[in-house]
């Protein structure tokens, strides 16, 4: 389907980089870019506590043994009163060391829940706002306008038409 110029229509065409991006904070997350892109925005406002969704994602992937190491070191990395990059999430003041003992591979998603509700309301629409986000949204809308660019597009379009 094109539109009146020949060009196909915007409607079909999938949304790549940024556009993607702004799209959802699910979107983000599935992009490698994306990630290292979000993750340097957030290292920029020093809000650490998104980084126990990442490392709970593979706790489940240990045997017993294995994730109560794992286990002990994400509550002393994030949950413990002595961690070094601490969050604070509701109900922490109640965990303490004797949940590392019968460890289960759900037993921070709770806290895993919270942490990614706090990134999808506060921390990706700050990141949306970001010089991060606004200069490399920049630099592919100028890659897009490019003389190159534009004509690799039109001899793709007229490949695609014929």
């Amino acid at each position: 389907i094109n539109d009146s110029e020949g060009h196909p229509s915007s409607s079909h065409q999938t949304l790549k980089g940024t556009s993607k991006w702004a799209t959802s904070l699910e979107n983000l997350l599935e992009d490698p870019e994306g990630v290292k892109r979000f993750r340097s925005s957030l290292q920029q406002n020093i809000n650490k506590s998104e980084n126990i969704a990442t490392a709970n994602n593979s706790l489940s992937k240990y045997v017993l043994l294995q994730m109560q190491e794992k286990a002990k070191e994400i509550y002393m990395t994030f949950l413990s009163s002595k961690a070094s990059s601490q969050v604070n999430v509701e109900g922490q003041s109640r965990l303490n060391e004797t949940i590392l003992e019968t460890p289960h591979p759900l037993m921070f998603q709770k806290l895993q829940d919270q942490i990614f509700n706090l990134m999808k309301y506060d921390s990706y629409s700050r990141f949306l706002k970001s010089d991060i986000f606004l200069n490399h949204k920049k630099s592919e809308e100028q890659e897009e306008n490019s003389p190159e660019a534009q004509t690799a597009a039109k001899r793709a379009s007229r490949i695609y038409n014929t």
